[in-house]
């Protein structure tokens, strides 16, 4: 890339980045109240996500080779289980996250 390039690219990528950080506090300043439909995508998207990351992560997984999946369901089970213990979100994850890497670097 020149130079110029390179200049015109980390602009957009700074006016992308400051874009995506002040549209929600331009669409919904804060003396009006939340649409209804933005405050449901707040309820629904946070379990849509975990979904998401669930099937991403056992897309791969086959119960005929290797660890036959012994990894994935030590973790999975961990994150029911911290999910049901601590009702948050970013600690079932993290949590299922460090299992799985410790699990396969160091036991299988």
């Amino acid at each position: 890339m020149t130079q110029s390039q390179q200049i015109v690219t980390a602009a957009m990528v700074v006016f992308g980045t400051m874009l995506t950080r002040f549209l929600p506090f331009l669409l919904f300043p804060a003396g009006k109240p939340t649409p209804k439909y933005i405050q449901y995508l707040g309820n629904v998207l946070p379990s849509a996500v975990f979904g998401l990351l669930v099937i991403y992560c056992l897309k791969n997984v086959s119960l005929f080779t290797r660890n036959h999946g012994i990894p994935e369901l030590i973790s999975i089970l961990l994150v029911i289980v911290l999910h049901l213990w601590k009702r948050q979100m970013l600690v079932s994850i993290a949590g299922g996250t460090v299992c799985y890497m410790l699990l396969v670097q160091y036991v299988f």
